[in-house]
């Protein structure tokens, strides 16, 4: 037997001995205090040369393990803010060239919830959840189907008369001295024919398309919102599980209890200006029945739809009103405004209030400001979701914000 002599792995080390990791690891050369480090050493800091072993419970998947970070340079921090300043100027585009869409969706989203506490009494009395929908979404299209009925006849009726009634006014004006006088002083013939022209004909015709592009697109803006009241109906207690399944579950019990509330609110607040809207159409339907206006129908449902405008909505009907009135006698156009004077008073001060007051709970003041700054933002619908969004930041205020603010 030989003796073995020291191998060139390591010293003592048999055959079936394993090689020491750490002896085997191969070390990073750091210099010394004495020393300078060369070009091709990295820096004993160097996150891009250290091990990179992954985070515990990374496993390796389908794709294998996670890899090394990306390093925070400054090129990386400059094209990651042009992306997101990219991104927003993207998502700013979208929402102004979709801002006609997205107004409708609000509506339809505002009519749904609405109109959800009808479902729920449906429901209530035994109902299928399909069949309470149908039912509500038929009352719906009925009412607007009776509006048009009562407004389209007399508009076309009325323009009919126009026409026809056309020729009669021009031969009472040409045989009048005062007019002819006028006519041929001012050449009046000669710049009625100067304006008669192709250009003159075709800014008419552009007007008439435009005003046909407008029923149409007017039309169409009422299905749609029509049909997405309908699906928002339909699938109503899907979505407000969906919203509220994105709250974490430890604030998911408060949020549903607060979120609740605020539907419930703003289906009072429909409830009440329907209401209040309906009121008022009646008020007008029996006054235009006693004091003899043409149509009294159509004057009720243009009265009860400009109603529901909250604020600007009552003296814009009363307004019409009283030219149908003054147009048909001048008593009777003296009568309307007077009977709108005293209604607005008593609605304002006496019905209004005490509707919003039990159904919404929100300040007068509050109202009146909340109404002005939604038409100054977007209009007429701004001011139909008005009150509903001062009662929900009231209540928001009430519920989250005071009791934080009252803790710290």
């Amino acid at each position: 037997m030989t003796q073995d002599g020291p191998r060139a792995d390591g010293p003592g080390r048999g055959d079936g001995e394993h090689p020491d990791p750490e002896r085997a690891r191969p070390r990073r050369h750091t210099p010394g205090p004495g020393t300078e480090a060369t070009p091709h050493d990295p820096p004993a800091d160097d996150p891009s040369t250290a091990p990179f072993d992954p985070p515990p419970g990374a496993g390796t998947g389908r794709f294998g393990p996670p890899g090394r970070p990306l390093r925070r340079n400054s090129f990386l921090l400059g094209f990651t803010g042009a992306l997101g300043v990219l991104s927003a100027y993207t998502l700013y585009l979208g929402v102004r060239n979709a801002a006609g869409i997205l107004v409708l969706v609000l509506i339809a989203l505002f009519l749904a919830v609405g109109l959800n506490p009808a479902v729920a009494r449906l429901r209530k009395w035994g109902l299928p959840h399909g069949l309470a929908v149908s039912v509500v979404a038929l009352t719906v299209v009925l009412l607007l189907c009776g509006g048009v009925v009562a407004l389209v006849p007399p508009i076309v009726t009325q323009s009919g008369q126009f026409v026809e009634q056309l020729p009669h006014l021009v031969q009472d004006l040409r045989r009048n001295e005062t007019v002819n006088d006028l006519v041929e002083r001012y050449d009046l013939v000669q710049r009625v024919q100067g304006a008669v022209n192709a250009e003159t004909v075709s800014r008419a015709l552009g007007g008439v398309l435009g005003g046909a592009q407008l029923i149409f697109g007017t039309i169409f803006r009422i299905l749609t919102v029509l049909v997405l009241t309908i699906y928002f109906l339909a699938y109503f207690n899907r979505l407000r599980a969906l919203g509220y399944a994105l709250v974490p579950r430890s604030r998911r019990e408060r949020v549903q209890l607060i979120g609740d509330e605020i539907l419930a609110k703003v289906g009072a607040y429909m409830v009440g200006a329907l209401c209040i809207a309906v009121l008022a159409g009646l008020s007008t339907f029996i006054f235009a029945l006693i004091v003899g206006l043409a149509y009294p129908i159509a004057l009720a449902v243009v009265v009860a739809v400009t109603d529901l405008i909250p604020q600007i909505g009552a003296t814009l009907g009363a307004v019409i009103v009283s030219l149908v009135g003054f147009a048909t006698d001048l008593s009777a156009g003296i009568a309307c405004a007077v009977f709108f004077l005293v209604y607005q008073q008593v609605e304002n001060y006496l019905i209004y209030p005490k509707v919003m007051r039990r159904s919404v709970q929100v300040n007068e003041v509050a109202a009146l400001l909340a109404a002005l700054l939604g038409v100054a933002l977007i209009g007429v619908v701004g001011a139909l979701i008005a009150i509903p969004t001062v009662a929900a930041i009231q209540l928001i205020l009430r519920e989250v914000v005071l009791p934080r603010q009252q803790s710290r």
